[in-house]
């Protein structure tokens, strides 16, 4: 509790409070200072901070300058005490109390605000391990590594990156739809290998976009809304193979990624397209985005874009061969 003020009208509340011991009311009805927080259950010094902070009004003010409160105060302090437990801000108890937030509201923000910190100490707690079971040689790598990552860590970093990969013709729907399904969530209770994962991430994407490394942005598409629609089709075609662990193989989904390769060219659908193809996304082949996609699959249980392309094009690679 902050250390109160102390002025002439402070001194004669608490005078007016080792008199209101004696539990005696005033005539009104009022409350001194001491029977306020002797009701309360609490201390002279915690009415008069809440007091001073506007969360307990004065009903009056004796003759003798001696603060005064209503009968309705104790509740009302009770209230601003049980809150205050509960890690309610004051500005936030006010608002409840005097300005129409409800306390479900209030309360609501709490929780948000408390599983954010929760979140943030469970990070903290993994980036700690990390560094701690590492390896001893590699200690000022890894405290570089995780040190660029804040608390709690930002995918800020990997959207840019997406940003600066993605066809500059790409509408904002589908760069909004590739990038949010691009980028890996933090987990929110991580392991400490998944917390070098992320680090490792953040500083492969940072490294790639600071350094115009993006040559592996995919070759000009004409028609990059025609291209990212089909494939985004074929990877949510693709994701419950996946989730299944079967092995690559002809089907719906192939047919529907080749095709959005072919509609992109201008052309249909072909063994001798599937032949040419596949040789060129063998060329396209860039060791950062392969990268990007293994660190990213250490970061989530569900199937990354990446995992779904590498499905594909092996399941097309099988099929060119087996034609």
């Amino acid at each position: 509790m902050p250390p109160d003020v102390t002025d002439d009208a402070n001194a004669m509340d608490g005078m007016s409070g080792m008199s209101g011991m004696s539990g005696m009311s005033g005539i009104d009805g009022t409350l001194s200072i001491g029977e306020l927080a002797a009701r309360a259950g609490t201390t002279v010094k915690t009415v008069r901070f809440y007091s001073d902070r506007g969360l307990l009004p004065e009903a009056s003010r004796s003759s003798g300058g001696h603060r005064r409160y209503g009968p309705g105060a104790p509740e009302r302090l009770r209230t601003i005490r049980a809150l205050r437990s509960l890690g309610v801000p004051v500005p936030e108890i006010g608002r409840v109390l005097d300005r129409g937030d409800t306390l479900d509201a209030v309360l609501a923000r709490r929780l948000a605000d408390l599983g954010s910190e929760l979140a943030a100490l469970r990070w903290r707690e993994a980036a700690l391990r990390a560094v701690h079971e590492g390896d001893p040689e590699r200690l000022a790598e890894r405290l570089e590594l995780i040190g660029a990552v804040g608390v709690p860590p930002s995918t800020s970093a990997l959207a840019h990156y997406w940003r600066r990969v993605l066809p500059v013709r790409l509408s904002a729907r589908l760069r909004g739809t590739v990038t949010e399904a691009a980028v890996p969530q933090p987990p929110a209770d991580p392991t400490a290998d998944q917390v070098l994962a992320f680090a490792r991430l953040h500083a492969l994407a940072t490294a790639a976009t600071d350094h115009c490394l993006v040559s592996h942005r995919p070759a000009t598409a004409a028609h990059p809304d025609l291209l990212y629609d089909g494939l985004h089709e074929a990877y949510l075609l693709v994701a419950a193979a996946l989730r299944a662990e079967r092995a690559p193989g002809p089907g719906e989904a192939l047919d529907c990624y080749v095709a959005a390769h072919a509609r992109d060219a201008g052309t249909r659908d072909s063994p001798a397209f599937r032949r040419a193809l596949t040789v060129r996304l063998a060329a396209a082949d860039h060791p950062v985005m392969a990268r990007y996609w293994r660190l990213a699959a250490e970061l989530t249980p569900d199937p990354t874009l990446g995992g779904a392309d590498s499905w594909l094009r092996e399941a097309l690679t099988t099929s060119v061969a087996a034609a």
